[in-house]
Parts: C-alpha cells; sequence; structure tokens
C-alpha cells in the first residue's frame, strides 16, 4: 500500500474567490474535477483514447467536506488515492492541500467506466484496469481516510 500522490499543483485565482472573501464552495469542487481529469490521463484514458475507443469516465456520486478556507493567490495541491476499484468502477478519495500543509478539502467520488457509443456502463479495457491496478497498488491508503464513507445527517442526542 501506499501514500498519497500529487496529481495538480495550482494557485487560488481571483474569479474563484466570493463575496466572503475566500474560495467559493464550488471551486473546491472545480479543482477535485480537475482530479477526475488528470485521473483519467494517469490511467491512459486520454483525449485521444477516449475520441477512438468511444470510452470515458463519468462521476457518479461525489462527497466533498469542506475543512478549511482557501484564499486569493494561494497555492494548494490536489493529492488522490484508490479506496477500491473493480472491472468498471473506481472509488477514488481527493484531498486539497492549502499552504503550510492545511488541509482545505475532500472529495470522496464513485467513478464509472462508460461506453459512450451504447451510453451505459462498461468494464475499462484491459490496458486500462492494469494502470488502475498499478496506480493503486501504489496509491492506496492502509487506513481508510476519516470521511471516506461518511453519511451526512443531524445527529440527534
Amino acid at each position: 500500500m501506499g501514500e498519497a500522490k500529487v496529481i495538480i499543483q495550482n494557485t487560488v485565482p481571483k474569479k474563484w474567490i466570493d463575496y466572503n472573501g475566500h474560495m467559493n464552495d464550488a471551486e473546491y469542487v472545480r479543482a477535485f474535477s480537475w482530479g477526475v481529469d488528470r485521473f483519467m490521463n494517469l490511467i491512459g484514458i486520454t483525449e485521444g483514447f477516449r475520441e477512438r475507443n468511444q470510452y470515458t469516465i463519468y462521476t457518479m456520486e461525489t462527497h466533498v467536506c469542506y475543512l478549511d478556507e482557501m484564499k486569493l493567490d494561494e497555492s494548494f495541491e490536489v493529492h488522490i488515492q484508490i479506496i477500491d476499484y473493480d472491472a468498471k468502477r473506481a472509488h477514488v478519495f481527493y484531498e486539497l492541500f492549502g499552504e503550510n500543509g492545511k488541509r482545505a478539502a475532500t472529495s470522496e467520488q464513485m467513478l464509472m467506466g462508460i461506453d459512450q457509443s451504447a451510453g451505459r456502463a462498461a468494464s475499462f479495457p484491459e490496458e486500462i484496469y492494469e494502470n488502475l491496478k498499478e496506480l493503486a497498488e501504489d496509491h492506496t491508503p492502509d487506513e481508510k481516510p476519516k470521511e471516506a464513507g461518511r453519511v451526512i445527517g443531524i445527529k440527534r442526542k
């Protein structure tokens, strides 16, 4: 098992800052969406692959936890871990870190392989599955992150 992999490094642009003076909640999701694009490239689902094979990945479910504020021009990184996977799905966990190692947000996602010509779920092509398996071998946490698998709700006493 391994540690998280850094897949994005960037800074918070002015257009991401909202009326509260920090990064808007939708922009955290944008950063994690970039993470999905980067994940796809890492396992071989590039633009050319998608066009040639009519195969892509859709995000089926996501759960974002906002942990800290991000400010204008703050450097950030997005890290990925593979929680689990099977023949056509990947359960991934992203973390957004700000400056000085600040853990600002997490996003747990269920991603699904899609045959675009049929318009439905389909198993990963063999080369993609092998790349996913290799990524998971190096970047699956020993313990599931505390935000993974959470259920949203109001705790009653």
